[in-house]
């Protein structure tokens, strides 16, 4: 239909599909009920896949000129950003980043990582503190003005990404799951065979 939303129609297909998939054949008894689906999914067809990788850098693309925005208009550096939203994502999963982990986390050598942590101490976006399980080890901490500044701007792209996945099934989650899973670990295997 002309002016509907992509994502509506996609969503409507795949209901079509389930319908389809799971109507009445008509017999009574033993073994009436749904038709045999079409069997094990054979995952993307071959032309699929090119397709899903562009979507995917495309998608990567525009997080970064979103996360770009955000940081220019907040006089902050794009990768600051990050820190902060990796920083928030390692407090909400109960975990403490060393400046070690959340440099290797962004892709910088100790000397890029302790130029960031400085910057970040000098905004009030984060301070070096002791650990609370290993008091040996310091810790970057995310301070209360960063999450007021950073976590909003996470949140509302969290919240919209939740809403999408709503229209999904657990099977179709448990494939989005698994693909994102397996591009994060071909990520990280790219990066250490260089």
């Amino acid at each position: 239909m002309h002016g509907q939303d992509p994502g509506e129609r996609d969503r409507r297909d795949r209901d079509d599909q389930r319908d389809q998939r799971d109507a009445p054949d008509g017999r009574d008894g033993p073994g009436a009920g749904p038709l045999p689906g079409p069997g094990p999914d054979p995952g993307p067809r071959p032309a699929a896949g090119p397709e899903i990788v562009r979507l995917l850098r495309a998608v990567a693309a525009g997080l970064s000129a979103h996360g770009a925005r955000f940081a220019q208009r907040n006089g902050m550096h794009p990768t600051d950003v990050r820190a902060v939203t990796a920083l928030l994502d390692a407090s909400g999963a109960g975990e403490e980043l060393t400046a070690g982990r959340l440099g290797a986390a962004l892709g910088l050598n100790s000397a890029g990582t302790t130029a960031l942590v400085d910057r970040l101490e000098r905004a009030g976006h984060a301070r070096r503190v002791r650990g609370r399980r290993d008091r040996r080890h310091v810790v970057v901490r995310v301070e209360d003005r960063a999450v007021g500044l950073v976590g909003p701007h996470t949140g509302r792209l969290a919240d919209r990404a939740t809403a999408l996945l709503r229209d999904y099934d657990e099977r179709e989650l448990a494939a989005v799951h698994r693909f994102l899973t397996g591009m994060r670990d071909a990520a990280h295997a790219t990066d250490t065979d260089a």
